[in-house]
């Protein structure tokens, strides 16, 4: 788990009612006959409309796009467009997602001239880039007076949704608890299928979805006492598939997530992005090897897999499971694969860093955590199928590379890329029959 963890204006001639009348019972009565000389009508355009003056600033949603590398972010507003230190209104630090909301109501109507910019930092709170160019209280990135949380989930935007979602929203300002509803729709109404009560950031769903049909999820603020505290948020729709030709057993490795602070439901940090071609997601966080064989049957046969990528044993090694017991536990998978006519691929596990585990308060692994580590993998390849995705992610020392990863135990973009297009290549290499009729979703 993670720590911390949107009428045009017609130009011409408008008339009145009585002028139109006046005009049109005028020309019935001279039609046929010689028109005669007589006044004509002048018709002046109506007044303009007066702009409709703009609500009164109280508060601002601003966003941007997710920067690789980054923990979190700093938000600095500015009195107007010069960027400079005496120009400085308000600095927030800390912001754990890609957007946040400003209360702005003690700035009364000079809030709406302010000017934002955001930098993006990294676990130790240092600039990973530059800061954006001061931009105006206005446009696309920007909300003002925001009545409900924004929903940050790109479901929509990969090959499958994961079986196990994880919910994510830009809080309003002060929001700590959120209630989360989870619906499947119906053509003769829509059946609620959760509710789910959730802290400041994010909800890790613990109910797989294996029903095919659409759905939709949307969240709201509750206040101390638990009371809905903003209205709901939009609608974010999205899918269970019947069938996934090709699926991916495994941990929070394969579940997604990334730099401690961007949780699985954003695609920058799931490696199922970065294959080409599409996986389904049937990771869950936290999962040991043994747990993988508890929820096969309930989570896997439901999507009637061809292939089924597994990676497993990291949780089992840095807890003390003995490397043998994870290696009967990978077997069992193994077998019951092959009891269903389901072709396993073995990934290698990755080591970890434990150097970095103090960030996350991870605990520390035995200190022959790395002979586990290799016994497993030993046998991984050994298996008919299997990628080695662990040697390019490790050190000299044998650890998890340190510019690959923030909290020690999780490989982030880079190595989430490299696992993605590892692993893409190699079932494009090795089941054509498969991968050639599977499509991936264009970005």
């Amino acid at each position: 788990m993670f720590w911390r963890h949107q009428g045009g204006l017609i130009k011409g001639l408008c008339l009145t009612g009585s002028l139109l009348w006046g005009l049109t019972g005028w020309a019935a009565a001279t039609a046929g006959s010689q028109l005669k000389s007589r006044p004509v009508p002048t018709v002046s355009a109506a007044p303009a409309k007066e702009k409709a003056p703009q609500p009164l600033l109280k508060s601002v949603r601003l966003t941007w796009p997710v920067v690789p590398g980054a923990v979190q972010y700093q938000v600095v507003l500015l009195k107007s467009a010069a960027d400079t230190s005496a120009n400085i209104v308000l600095t927030r630090d800390q912001v754990f997602t890609n957007g946040v909301d400003l209360d702005l109501s003690a700035y009364g109507s000079a809030a709406s001239e302010f000017y934002w910019k955001v930098c993006p930092l990294d676990y130790q709170g240092k600039a990973i880039g530059s800061f954006t160019e001061p931009q105006p209280m206005s446009g696309a990135s920007v909300t003002i007076n925001p009545t409900s949380p924004l929903p940050t989930t790109q479901f929509d935007q990969m090959d499958y949704t994961p079986l196990y979602p994880v919910y994510s929203w830009v809080p309003m300002a002060g929001a700590k608890q959120h209630e989360v509803q989870v619906w499947r729709e119906k053509n003769f109404g829509d059946d609620l299928i959760r509710t789910l009560q959730a802290g400041e950031y994010d909800y890790y769903e613990d109910g797989g979805y294996t029903v095919p049909g659409q759905y939709y999820w949307r969240v709201r603020s509750l206040d101390a006492s638990g009371n809905p505290a903003s209205e709901w948020s939009t609608k974010m729709h999205f899918r269970v598939k019947p069938d996934a030709p090709i699926a991916a057993l495994g941990d929070s490795i394969t579940h997604g997530g990334g730099v401690m602070s961007v949780p699985p439901g954003y695609t920058l940090y799931d490696w199922e992005t970065y294959s080409q071609v599409p996986v389904k997601n049937l990771g869950y966080s936290g999962n040991t090897t043994a747990d993988m064989i508890e929820r096969f049957d309930r989570d896997v046969l439901p999507f009637h897999p061809k292939v089924l990528v597994i990676m497993g044993g990291v949780n089992d090694y840095r807890a003390g499971t003995l490397g043998w017991t994870t290696v009967q536990n990978l077997a069992t998978l193994r077998n019951k694969c092959n009891a269903y006519g389901i072709i396993p691929v073995f990934m290698t596990v990755t080591p970890i860093n434990p150097s970095l585990f103090s960030r996350a308060g991870i605990e520390q692994p035995p200190f022959d955590w790395q002979v586990h580590q290799q016994y497993i993998n030993a046998w991984i390849m050994g298996q008919k199928y299997a990628v080695d995705v662990s040697t390019m992610l490790t050190d000299g020392a044998g650890n998890l590379r340190r510019d690959y990863t923030t909290d020690g135990l999780h490989p982030d973009y880079f190595g989430k890329k490299y696992i993605g297009e590892t692993i893409g290549h190699y079932l494009a290499r090795h089941f054509p029959w498969v991968t050639s009729k599977l499509t991936k979703k264009q970005p």
